[in-house]
């Protein structure tokens, strides 16, 4: 059956919008009908060659949708049933996972590198990062279809596969804020906003959003910022004006960038935790010198996928949004068509906006 997707032809290529051919489920596989799907900006970095994919492939994990038919084996979901997607499903056997550390299990993305579909010339086509979300409709492996729990709307539910996941668990699971703690969150993209919701249902007592243009602060003040600072070489310095002199107890970085890396860590008050999120290039180098590593004794740690298990976390993220603790479509700054994905790409590269919404 043909449906449309946004395919990526090669590392660097425009992004072509075309019609692909899906084969029915296999064994162990679900095919889903998309309701949305969020642009990352994990996606661009694969679109642009920062992380590597095979190609052509298509892109987008972070989707929902509903189950259109299931392959042999498959039991924990039926047609019509809504789901989200879960690119990184863990494999359950390797050492990560039998450590409890699904998140950085070996085999989570093994099925990026097996074809999942072909153009209409026969052209092979990869599954992005396992679920190839930016099409109509998508094959996964059943562990990639996690059942969405009651009154979670099914569009804005997409946002649960990524950004919220890895917000919420920067904020619960990585840093482990405490309730009066103060946090600042550096960049106020889609995992940024994620973040700073979490940081208020976590009970932080201050939380300050850092962020390179000022459109961005309305966003992040409905989010559950209390202050609003405009990154410069000053932050540091600005937010221990706001910290008693003190710095954060914790500093999130969402960016990916060395120069905000660094400065979420001199953000930080001796003793506190920077957690790294954003994911830079090889190319973002941080440096420190042994003494200050020493004299401030702070904890950096990377963050990856939130340190989350999607199948234990986004039922608690569903009770979050049943209860109006987090608003997912405070989330979205703008709700686009499939066709106009390469336009958000853009508005990435150059910093502009938040989460991008593709609905079907």
């Amino acid at each position: 059956m043909a449906v449309r997707a946004a395919v990526l032809p090669a590392v660097g290529a425009p992004l072509e919008i075309t019609g692909i051919e899906l084969p029915d489920p296999g064994p162990g596989q679900v095919r889903v009908r998309l309701a949305a799907a969020g642009v990352c900006h994990s996606d661009l970095s694969l679109a642009d060659g920062v992380m590597r994919v095979p190609a052509p492939a298509v892109l987008g994990h972070e989707g929902a949708g509903t189950v259109v038919a299931v392959g042999e084996g498959v039991t924990h979901v039926s047609p019509g049933a809504p789901v989200v997607l879960n690119w990184a499903p863990s494999c359950g056997s390797c050492h990560a996972c039998g450590l409890g550390e699904v998140w950085l299990c070996a085999n989570a993305l093994s099925g990026s590198a097996e074809v999942y579909a072909r153009t209409a010339d026969g052209t092979e086509l990869h599954p992005g990062l396992t679920v190839a979300a930016f099409a109509e409709e998508t094959v996964v492996p059943a562990a990639s279809a996690l059942p969405l729990p009651e009154g979670v709307p099914l569009t804005d539910a997409a946002l649960l596969g990524c950004a919220v996941l890895t917000g919420y668990g920067a904020v619960h699971h990585s840093a482990r804020v405490r309730p009066g703690e103060t946090v600042a969150v550096f960049g106020a993209g889609g995992v940024g906003l994620a973040t700073l919701q979490s940081a208020r249902i976590a009970g932080a007592a201050r939380i300050i959003a850092v962020d390179v243009t000022p459109e961005k602060e309305a966003l992040a003040r409905a989010a559950g910022a209390t202050d609003y600072v405009l990154a410069s070489a000053d932050t540091p310095r600005d937010i221990r004006a706001l910290t008693g002199r003190q710095g954060v107890d914790v500093a999130i970085e969402c960016a990916g960038r060395a120069v905000s890396i660094r400065a979420a860590w001199e953000s930080t008050r001796r003793g506190g935790r920077t957690t790294v999120v954003g994911i830079g290039g090889k190319d973002q180098q941080v440096t420190f010198n042994a003494l200050e590593l020493f004299h401030w004794g702070r904890t950096l740690s990377g963050c990856v996928y939130g340190n989350s298990d999607p199948a234990r976390d986004v039922p608690v993220l569903a009770d979050h949004v049943r209860t109006g603790r987090l608003d997912l479509s405070a989330l979205v700054t703008e709700r686009i068509a499939l066709e106009d994905i390469p336009g958000a790409f853009e508005n990435m590269r150059v910093g502009k906006g938040g989460r991008a919404l593709v609905v079907f």
